[in-house]
């Protein structure tokens, strides 16, 4: 198809597609479907070849936050039963860091439920940071702890973080719909932040929250204007006690599409599936890595993921292999600008510089919470389908873990 050998191509070259073409990739047939998937490998295999880097959530602090994210089992008003605990201590945090890193994980994220932190709370996590990279100084930690104030970043970065998480989650224009108690320009800012730190940034974004194809379309190519180094694809995760419980609009095939025009949209970036794939893509997980090179191992924050030793067998099984502590994840043109290998954007002169690629047209080089609280010639359209019955079933509320007596991915 047309479409898709102009899409490989751009990808390639990292030329960013028009929007038109990223539309037609989430409009298109289930027909076509593993067409896409190949075309999207192909560019995928180009950047990352058949490494899959694995990554792993340390909830520090659950529940109770103040914001009212819709998607969020954590959010004010959250009916939810979740886990709920305050900050964990440096210890118990290392402890769980370590037990990632023993499954294979090469970056650990701390993550933290609130609006933002406070500098006490800063303090907090970089010893937690300092910790860590005690007991493994090539693990990569990104932290995930809200919207920074001025300072906050560097302060993480001196502590020795690797990066930042902080999803646009949405577009722009829908934006209000799913959060009332901070702007999506407060999300900007805080990418922003940790990109004039020296962090790597980390931002995504959740599909499944009755957003069009138009939607996702706005917020990838807003990620791609942002250029992070890394980009989680979450699928929500309806949890009943929260205003999207009843939000069952993806398939397996729509997600794969999301992934591809996300790949074909920010071909060099690392593009991580986070939460929900277990829920969404389910059978379909294996043809999803054909598109991401990244995956969260095991557990997400508020419900429970895939053992661990299920997603090993999967990635081995699917022909890829798990991405090595001393590997280098971005492609060289991004890690070399960066200055290291988990692709933090400074240089040992502090320089900054990298792109996931180059603007429409040009054909040069060139988030409160974290998003992944729980959680795109043209083709035929598919209608997203919508479960008959919310599949409550799939959605399992975490019980294990840091936080709990048991240990995780048990």
């Amino acid at each position: 198809m047309d479409l898709l050998n102009t899409l490989v191509d751009k990808g390639l070259r990292r030329v960013s597609p028009t929007r038109e073409e990223a539309l037609a990739v989430l409009a298109s047939s289930d027909e076509d479907l593993l067409d896409v998937v190949a075309a999207a490998g192909k560019v995928r295999r180009h950047w990352f070849g058949r490494r899959v880097k694995l990554n792993y959530l340390v909830n520090l602090k659950s529940g109770l936050c103040p914001e009212d994210c819709s998607y969020c089992s954590q959010r004010l008003g959250s009916k939810a039963e979740i886990l709920k605990y305050t900050w964990l201590g440096p210890g118990q945090a290392t402890a769980a860091a370590a037990a990632g890193v023993a499954g294979g994980a090469k970056r650990v994220c701390l993550v933290a439920s609130g609006r933002g932190p406070t500098d006490r709370d800063v303090d907090r996590v970089s010893d937690t940071i300092r910790a860590i990279k005690e007991q493994d100084g090539a693990v990569e930690v990104c932290a995930c702890l809200g919207l920074l104030s001025d300072g906050q970043a560097e302060r993480l970065r001196a502590a020795g973080a690797d990066a930042y998480n902080h999803n646009l989650n949405t577009s722009e224009a829908t934006y209000g719909d799913i959060t009332t108690t901070h702007t999506y320009a407060d999300r900007v800012d805080t990418v922003n932040k940790a990109h004039a730190a020296g962090l790597s940034a980390c931002s995504g974004l959740i599909a499944g929250m009755g957003e069009s194809d138009g939607d996702l379309v706005d917020v990838v190519f807003a990620l791609r204007d942002l250029d992070p180094d890394s980009v989680p694809v979450n699928f929500l995760i309806p949890m009943e006690g929260t205003p999207l419980a009843k939000e069952w609009h993806l398939t397996p095939q729509r997600c794969l599409r999301i992934l591809a025009m996300t790949r074909f949209v920010c071909p060099d970036a690392e593009v991580r599936i986070a939460g929900g794939r277990e829920v969404h893509l389910r059978t379909m997980q294996p043809l999803a890595l054909h598109l991401a090179n990244s995956i969260f191992l095991g557990d997400y924050l508020t419900s429970e993921g895939q053992a661990g030793h299920a997603d090993l067998e999967m990635i081995a099984d699917a022909g890829f292999e798990v991405e090595g502590a001393a590997e280098v994840t971005l492609p060289e043109h991004r890690a070399g600008a960066r200055g290291g290998g988990c692709g933090s954007p400074t240089g040992a002169d502090g320089s900054a510089a990298g792109g996931c690629g180059p603007r429409a047209g040009t054909g040069d080089g060139g988030t409160g919470g974290c998003g992944s609280h729980e959680g795109g010639g043209v083709c035929a359209p598919a209608p997203a389908a919508r479960a008959e019955e919310p599949r409550t079933d799939l959605v399992a509320v975490r019980r294990r873990g840091a936080g709990t007596d048991l240990a995780p991915n048990a």
